[in-house]
C-alpha cells in the first residue's frame, strides 16, 4: 500500500491554495473519491445517497471538497451517514482546478494509491466507479469515463456542448496527446499515485485555477507514456436545467481559451518536457 508523502522532497514545491480541514476519519481504503462542490443543493445529497446505497465507501473513502458553499447542503452529521470520511473548505483563491489541487494533494499526504473524481452535481452514474478502481488495480493510470463509448449513456445534453465534445474538444485531444479520447470535458476520471506524483506532470502549480488542469492532464499523462483507458458511463442531464458552473459565452470562451493551450504544451513544466 501507498505511503505517506510527507517526507517527499517534491512535496515542499508544491502550490496549494488555502484550505481548512472541516474534518477527518482518517484513511480506512486504498483508495479515494474527491467529490467538488459548490452550491449543489439537493444534487449532492442525491448523488451521496446513490453512493451509500451502492456501498461504496466499502471500497473506496470519500472526500468532499467544497468550494465556499453558502446553501447550507453541506450538514456534518449528514455527510458522516451517508459514508463521506471527510470534509475540506478551500478558503484561498480559485474556481474547480484549486479545489481538486486542494484534495489531491490532501489524498496524496494521506497515502493513497488512487484517486477518483466525480462531480457533486449529480450527473454522473457512481455504479462506474467499482470499474474504474478494477482499472487502477489493474495498471491504468488515467481513467476517464466516457459517455460516448459502447455501453455508455448520453441523456439530454445539450446540443451545443455535445456538438463542441465530438467535434472540437475530443479531436483536438486526441491530436495532441497521442491517445483516442471520445469524452474529454466531463470530471468523472481516476488517476494513479504515480501520475500525480510525477514532476513532469506537476499538477500543484497555481496555473491551475478554474477548468485548465482536467484539460491539461489529458494532453500531458498520454504524452508521457502512461496507461490511459476509457470506461463506458453514464451522464444524464435534467431535462430543462443545465447544473454547470460554466456560464454561456464568457466560460465557453475560457474552455477554448485552456484547449489551446494545453494542446500546445504552454502548461507543461517549464525545463522538464519529455516528447
Amino acid at each position: 500500500m501507498a505511503q505517506p508523502l510527507s517526507s517527499s522532497a517534491e512535496r515542499a514545491n508544491w502550490q496549494i491554495p488555502a484550505f481548512e480541514t472541516a474534518y477527518w476519519l482518517g484513511r480506512q481504503q486504498p483508495w479515494c473519491v474527491v467529490i467538488p462542490v459548490l452550491n449543489e443543493g439537493g444534487r449532492i445529497q442525491s448523488l451521496l445517497g446513490r453512493m451509500h446505497a451502492l456501498q461504496i465507501q466499502k471500497i473506496a473513502d470519500i472526500l468532499i471538497v467544497d468550494g465556499g458553499s453558502t446553501d447550507g447542503s453541506l450538514v456534518e452529521d449528514d455527510l458522516k451517514e451517508k459514508g463521506v470520511c471527510g470534509l475540506l473548505i478551500k478558503t484561498g483563491a480559485g474556481k474547480l482546478s484549486a479545489q481538486l489541487r486542494c484534495a489531491y494533494s490532501f489524498a496524496l499526504d494521506q497515502g493513497y494509491a488512487g484517486i477518483i473524481t466525480i462531480d457533486g452535481n449529480d450527473k454522473d452514474d457512481p455504479e462506474a466507479i467499482p470499474d474504474f478502481i478494477e482499472a487502477l488495480k489493474n495498471g491504468a493510470d488515467f481513467v476517464q469515463a466516457s459517455r460516448f463509448l459502447a455501453g455508455g449513456i448520453a441523456e439530454n445534453t445539450p446540443k451545443a456542448r455535445d456538438l463542441a465534445i465530438r467535434f472540437i474538444h475530443a479531436p483536438a485531444l486526441r491530436l495532441a496527446s497521442g491517445f483516442n479520447w471520445t469524452d474529454t470535458t466531463q470530471g468523472f476520471r481516476a488517476y494513479s499515485q504515480s501520475v500525480l506524483l510525477d514532476p513532469r506532470v506537476a499538477p500543484f502549480r497555481d496555473v491551475f485555477v478554474a477548468y485548465e488542469l482536467l484539460a491539461y492532464l489529458s494532453y500531458r499523462v498520454p504524452k508521457l507514456g502512461y496507461t490511459c483507458i476509457e470506461l463506458p458511463s453514464t451522464r444524464r442531464y435534467p431535462k430543462g436545467e443545465v447544473p454547470t458552473k460554466i456560464s454561456h459565452f464568457k466560460g465557453n470562451f475560457s474552455i477554448l481559451k485552456v484547449l489551446v493551450h494545453s494542446c500546445f504544451g504552454l502548461y507543461n513544466p517549464s525545463g522538464k518536457e519529455v516528447e
